[in-house]
């Protein structure tokens, strides 16, 4: 009997066990799925995520994310649309709760995706409504066009990055071949309904002249707010007559647009107040990012030649905004400026030459193309007669040969003074004497000659000569020629002599 009593006692004791057991691993599953439960909770979603559009209106939606209750730091989608349907515009990131991208937001017409990976900084975000990106599309044609997350992960502001995706919604339009109505001029500036808002007045302190293009893609437009207004629409695209159709309440002020697409294009404005929408202001605004087209610069006369003055030709095109100017740097000149593809330079002296082409859009975008030229020298003149000495006071006489009718150059120098220069024509056999009608003085002359064509090409100088001008070093009596040297012992014997005499007698 007690025998049996202590085997049942071992079996209470074995079942209690058991049963502590499995209750301990109840609770464990338990916490651990509401561990889980409240790590896997955030949820993101497209608003609005529905609604009609036409055919050529914008369409816009924002990503956001439900944190529920969660604190995240990151998230990180890609976004599938039907390309064939929807045209991608921008992706705007300037309402963003994220301040730090891993990768800026990015579209794909071709795959038909559009992908980001932002993030914010410790304590992260914490809410319903975080907006991440606005998508702004062009609508292409009729159809259902279905906004869907195809990968997706947002992660906690936990240390370890913990991925609390939950789900993500869907947004689905309907789109339809109704035209939308074009506002006229008159109707833009009057409202139809009395004590509805003014038109907005719109600047940008970015792109301020709508007739001007420019090569920034951030454009930023604002205008004031009156005090009456409850809302605002806005609406950047490629028409000038749209209607807005982004809601902003409260009403903004200004708008930050982030890499357009280079073309025209308009931004559209709406207050509304109490008593209803007035009318609709647009802004045109031009942006061309890209440079001119890759261009050559072609030498008419050939990269070599003699001619001192070639003329260039660079013709280029600029697709959007078109080309303005060309500037055109010969060595280190000052630059030349011209609207023409085709110029003719100014002399250059002999030798090799660098020239630089820049082609300038009306955005101020720019294309550079080099070459380099080499200025040949003519056959240079050649002196043939010439003295080799002369007294003070005549005249110096030099001939030569050159090309026929050419302009000879002849220099004429006096020790290291500056040269004087005296012109003469060759004549049709190439023949040429150049007479300096000025008296030479006495010293040491050197004397050498340089060709110009008709054309204005030039030729090495010729080989320098030397004449001497120096008072003649005798002195002719009858058929005897006594040089200065002589006459000057003579006379000094003759004077002594007469001295002497004087004195002796």
């Amino acid at each position: 009997m007690f025998k049996n009593l202590a085997i049942e006692n071992l079996l209470k004791i074995r079942n209690w066990k058991l049963e502590t057991k499995i209750l301990g691993i109840f609770l464990v599953f338990a916490f651990s799925f509401l561990i889980f439960s409240s790590a896997d909770a955030a949820i993101l979603y497209f608003s609005p995520s529905s609604g009609n559009f036409s055919v050529g209106d914008i369409l816009s939606t924002s990503v956001f994310v439900d944190t529920q209750g969660e604190a995240i730091n990151n998230a990180e989608v890609i976004i599938n649309f039907p390309n064939d349907l929807l045209e991608p515009i921008s992706v705007d990131k300037s309402s963003s709760i994220f301040t730090i991208w891993v990768e800026e937001p990015t579209y794909s017409n071709n795959n038909g995706t559009i992908s980001f990976n932002g993030g914010v900084p410790t304590p992260g975000f914490n809410g319903s409504a975080g907006k991440l990106a606005n998508l702004i599309f062009k609508v292409r044609k009729t159809g259902k066009a279905t906004l869907l997350f195809s990968s997706a992960a947002v992660r906690a502001n936990d240390g370890y990055g913990t991925d609390v995706f939950k789900a993500g919604g869907q947004a689905i339009f309907n789109l339809i071949s109704e035209e939308k109505p074009l506002l006229s001029s008159e109707e833009k500036l009057s409202p139809s309904v009395v004590g509805t808002p003014p038109a907005p007045q719109i600047s940008s302190p970015t792109h301020p002249d709508p007739n001007k293009w420019y090569n920034n893609s951030n454009p930023k437009f604002v205008w004031q707010v009156p005090n009456d207004v409850t809302a605002v629409r806005v609406l950047y695209d490629t028409y000038p007559n749209s209607w807005p159709r982004v809601l902003y309440t409260p009403p903004i002020s200004e708008k930050q647009l982030e890499n357009i697409k280079d073309g025209v294009w308009y931004f559209h404005v709406q207050f509304r107040n109490q008593v209803g929408w007035g009318k609709v202001s647009n802004f045109k605004s031009q942006i061309d990012t890209t440079p001119p087209k890759p261009f050559q610069i072609e030498v008419k006369e050939g990269k070599e030649t003699t001619d001192p003055q070639p003329t260039l030709s660079f013709e280029t095109t600029d697709e959007i905004s078109g080309i303005d100017y060309y500037e055109i740097i010969i060595d280190t000149e000052n630059p030349i400026r011209t609207d023409k593809s085709e110029y003719k330079i100014p002399p250059q002296d002999l030798g090799r030459h660098t020239i630089i082409v820049k082609a300038v859009d009306k955005a101020g975008n720019q294309t550079l193309a080099m070459t380099e030229i080499n200025i040949l020298p003519i056959e240079a003149p050649v002196i043939t007669d010439y003295p080799k000495e002369l007294i003070p006071g005549n005249i110096l006489a030099v001939k030569g040969k050159a090309i026929p009718e050419t302009t000879i150059k002849v220099f004429i120098q006096k020790n290291e003074e500056e040269p004087k220069i005296g012109e003469i024509k060759s004549d049709k056999d190439g023949n040429w004497t150049y007479i300096e009608v000025m008296p030479l003085e006495k010293g040491v002359y050197r004397t050498w000659a340089e060709a110009v064509d008709i054309y204005g090409a030039k030729s090495k100088p010729s080989e320098k000569i030397t004449i001497l001008v120096s008072p003649p070093a005798f002195i002719k009596i009858g058929k005897l020629v006594i040089d200065y040297f002589t006459t000057t012992i003579i006379l000094l014997v003759l004077i002594l002599l007469i001295f002497f005499r004087i004195f002796l007698v």
